[in-house]
């Protein structure tokens, strides 16, 4: 018997590695797929290996000149002209400095979203998990945000390409899926969802509920910035409150998912002050969906999160406990604080500089209440109004 979920994933992409010192540090791939083995969750009959991306399908989003440079850049030893003009790439930030192997590493990671999306559009398997990618600030000429190449916005081409499908795209990174939107801004047959903290405060600056799309496509963008400080509750209302009406009357043949998970309270990059609920509440509404307008057919890859020790295993671990029907699921439904596997916890405390949480959700009646609270709900209902207007 097929399983109805696959796991992608090759050791090789933690390998995408900008330095010693930068935030986005793939050892949390590590940490979450031994929390995985651990709990009894992942199974090596689940697991599916990634191919690299072939140029053609990187030039679906990328420009040949840009890709040339990533090239360039990925030597050892780049050339001087090309270190000269890393900048007009977006290769010599503290965000995205080059490395080398940087484009046989990223092509990985877009193979490997890409593999997600055809083993799903197959009918291979009904979902399929690529925890390695997300990486949806890439643009078409230029890498930002800790991005190279975009694998979202690839997957998303290559559906549209070999199954001309109507794909919907939900991002739940605290930052705005700017890449991916802009990707597919005139596309009718891509609809682009974005829930994040608002661009006033935080890095790409876009994502503005007033970016609708263009032409023939718009409507088929819309965005939800959240106020800083939003919290489970006004979160989670302001995800399924536009979304349900949007994919309404979107109907997508599939849905593609993005799971930042930087809007946890814990995360040292934005304000969003979310609990580890919306991390288990949120993929169910997914799945619900997907198996409502979809025939279940669902594409989840990773994003954000630069708490590796204490979010971003349990976030992503939940993730596939939703997608592969888990029966932790279930009991967490009943044991809100049902504790991690104990070999998971003595294993890694070693090594953590901070204490790991011993239970799967947040204990959050020891959290300090946020200051108006009520002005920050308020905000989001106004935000959500706005959002649906040409929604409904």
């Amino acid at each position: 018997m097929k399983n109805e979920s696959v796991f992608v994933y090759n050791e090789h992409e933690t390998t995408y590695k900008f330095n010693d010192e930068h935030p986005f540090n793939q050892k949390r791939l590590l940490l979450t797929v031994d929390l995985l083995r651990k709990a009894g969750a992942l199974q090596d009959s689940q697991i599916i290996t990634p191919r690299s991306a072939t140029e053609e399908e990187l030039a679906r989003v990328h420009q040949p000149e840009f890709i040339e440079a990533v090239k360039a850049l990925s030597e050892p030893s780049p050339a001087s002209q090309w270190v000269e003009s890393a900048s007009r790439y977006g290769l010599d930030t503290e965000d995205t400095p080059y490395f080398a192997l940087m484009h046989e590493v990223t092509s990985m990671v877009v193979g490997g979203s890409i593999t997600a999306a055809e083993t799903v559009m197959s009918g291979a398997a009904k979902r399929a998990l690529h925890l390695g990618g997300g990486l949806h600030h890439a643009l078409q000429s230029k890498g930002a945000g800790f991005c190279v190449y975009n694998d979202a916005s690839a997957a998303i081409a290559h559906i549209t390409e070999h199954y001309n499908a109507r794909v919907l795209y939900i991002d739940t990174d605290v930052h705005h899926g700017d890449g991916v939107q802009w990707s597919f801004y005139s596309d009718p047959r891509v609809c682009t969802f974005s829930i994040h903290e608002t661009g006033k405060y935080l890095f790409p600056g876009t994502g503005d509920v007033t970016e609708r799309g263009e032409g023939e496509a718009f409507g088929t963008c819309v965005n939800v910035p959240v106020e800083p400080y939003t919290e489970d509750d006004s979160w989670l209302e302001s995800f399924e409150q536009v979304l349900e009406p949007l994919i309404e009357r979107f109907k997508p043949d599939i849905i593609v998912s993005q799971h930042g998970c930087d809007a946890h309270a814990l995360d040292p990059l934005a304000h969003v002050h979310c609990s580890m609920r919306i991390y288990k509440e949120m993929p169910k509404l997914i799945r619900q969906w997907a198996d409502r307008w979809c025939e279940g057919r669902w594409v989840a890859l990773g994003g954000g999160g630069y708490d590796i020790w204490r979010v971003v295993p349990r976030a992503w671990s939940l993730l596939w406990l939703v997608m592969s029907d888990h029966p932790l699921i279930q009991r967490l439904e009943q044991e809100p604080l049902l504790s991690l596997p104990s070999g998971w916890l003595i294993e890694n405390q070693a090594e953590s500089p901070v204490d790991l949480p011993d239970t799967w959700l947040d204990q959050t009646d020891s959290w300090e209440p946020i200051p108006r609270r009520e002005v920050i709900v308020e905000k989001n209902k106004k935000t959500v109004e706005i959002a649906l207007l040409y929604v409904k």
